[in-house]
């Protein structure tokens, strides 16, 4: 059976990596846990690691979170529904917000829970997802900042997460400019500018995070140690937090090519064939996944001497080649995972979920 390695140490290397820069920095900092798919085991290592605030984008693991420990403070980090409001009230100390009504309908919710919430207003800073035009702002805050059991905590932005759009200092920038005419306008303190996610980590790095960004939202460097300008691991970080391991549960000497008529197979594809390639055979290894789990695009094998020949629902095929590492039914292979894959498989209730 396939399954996946969370490891402990380096998960712990890379958060107190991160610690210490955002401390130097005199930055806060919350954990997104959204890759986590809810694991409660997966969960409370986080919490182990001493983390105090965690970001989802799914209140079902927001509730995880204050069941296994109450005293952490949760956020809610999409635009919440209508229809989801009154457990995101009740499991959410903070949400991420761009629409007025929905503000609204939070008020109202949160009056009858007879509870405090609080408020980061996103603002659109060119990526094209969730937040309000800066022209609108004033006027959106104004309508907003009176409204009962609501505290407004923030102003916050998205970038790199639709369109690619980078952050820069000159957008950081103007996104503070607004904190500050708001405070100059309503007579009102705006603690946190929550500059964004792992994308906006290198700015910090290289000093070029323009004073006021004081608050940000890490998932993807915590557990990749990935640098998302340069797409390279940071120095002193892991980038195998994760790793995968799958099953061979077939090994034969198979020709290259098919044979017989070629149609479409269930992904819609038809194979492409190298006549070159007629009367020539290679070990081929079937592996216990498959794209009911990951899009093998998102997996990286540790050994390099074998290729990916193709995925079914459920099998991942292999070509090894003279099978030079001796590779057996019973053996397994293992990877290393990109984000996306690594959501993917812990997604996945057929996988198991370890800690090492």
């Amino acid at each position: 059976m396939a399954f996946l390695n969370l490891y402990r140490e380096k998960l712990f290397d890379n958060y107190q990596f991160l610690k210490d820069q955002f401390d130097q920095n005199g930055v806060e900092w919350g954990v997104v846990s959204k890759i986590l798919c809810g694991n409660r085991k997966y969960i409370k290592e986080l919490i182990n690691l001493g983390v105090v605030e965690i970001h989802d984008s799914r209140i079902s693991n927001l509730a995880k979170v204050k069941e296994i420990n109450p005293d952490v403070q949760t956020v809610y980090i999409k635009p919440p529904s209508k229809r989801n409001l009154a457990d995101m009230v009740k499991y959410a100390d903070v949400s991420l917000n761009s629409e007025l009504n929905t503000i609204r309908w939070i008020s109202e919710e949160a009056v009858r829970q007879d509870k405090q919430h609080k408020i980061i207003i996103m603002v659109e800073t060119g990526d094209l997802r969730e937040g309000v035009m800066g022209d609108h702002l004033l006027d959106f805050y104004s309508q907003v900042f009176e409204l009962p059991n609501l505290e407004i905590i923030g102003l916050g932005t998205n970038l790199n997460c639709l369109n690619g759009v980078m952050p820069s200092a000159d957008k950081l920038i103007q996104l503070s400019l607004y904190k500050q005419i708001i405070e100059l306008k309503f007579s009102k303190k705006i603690p946190w500018v929550s500059a964004g996610t792992s994308v906006t980590i290198p700015l910090m790095l290289h000093k070029q995070l323009p004073k006021g960004i004081n608050h940000f939202r890490v998932g993807e460097t915590l557990y990749f140690g990935i640098d998302l300008f340069e797409e390279k691991l940071i120095e002193g970080m892991h980038g195998d937090v994760f790793e995968l391991f799958a099953e061979i549960i077939e090994m034969q000497e198979k020709p290259l090519l098919p044979t017989g008529t070629l149609a479409s197979n269930p992904q819609g594809k038809i194979a492409k064939l190298d006549e070159n390639l007629y009367g020539k055979t290679s070990y081929r290894a079937i592996l216990d996944i498959g794209l009911l789990d990951i899009d093998p695009k998102y997996l990286i094998p540790e050994d390099d001497e074998f290729e990916i020949l193709g995925v079914s629902s459920d099998m991942l095929i292999l070509n090894l080649g003279e099978n030079p590492k001796s590779y057996k039914v019973g053996d397994l292979i293992s990877f290393r995972l990109k984000y996306m894959g690594a959501l993917a498989i812990l997604n996945s209730s057929y996988i198991e979920k370890r800690v090492v």
